[in-house]
């Protein structure tokens, strides 16, 4: 069962490889109408494409990072999102907590709203 909140893995589309490759994103949330389908966001482990202010790094010395799933420190990037289809989810790796899911969607608000 996938929810806001979730690192979940996708088959991202590249160029190079027909097949895609996995790639983990967060889930901000269900879109609303009869589909399934979700809003999510680019989580990378290219920690220098931080944007202050805007994206969210998650790290080891965070107190969601080891439920999060991820191996490495990341940023989660709220401006890089798309929305899929659950069936192309391959999976929940782990979580964040709720208190950073917030301050994301507030974030992603904040400049949706300029």
């Amino acid at each position: 069962m996938i929810h806001p909140g979730q690192i979940v893995v996708f088959r991202f589309p590249q160029t190079d490889k027909p097949e895609g490759k996995l790639r983990p994103a967060l889930v901000i949330d269900k879109v609303p109408g009869k589909y399934d389908d979700w809003l999510i966001c680019m989580v990378s482990s290219q920690v220098d494409r931080y944007i202050e202010g805007f994206d969210d790094i998650i790290g080891d010395d965070h107190d969601d990072f080891k439920q999060s799933g991820l191996k490495i420190a990341s940023v989660i990037c709220p401006g890089r999102l798309a929305v899929v289809e659950k069936r192309i989810l391959a999976g929940a790796i782990g979580s964040i907590s709720s208190d950073r899911l917030r301050v994301l969607k507030q974030r992603l608000c904040q400049w949706l709203g300029r």
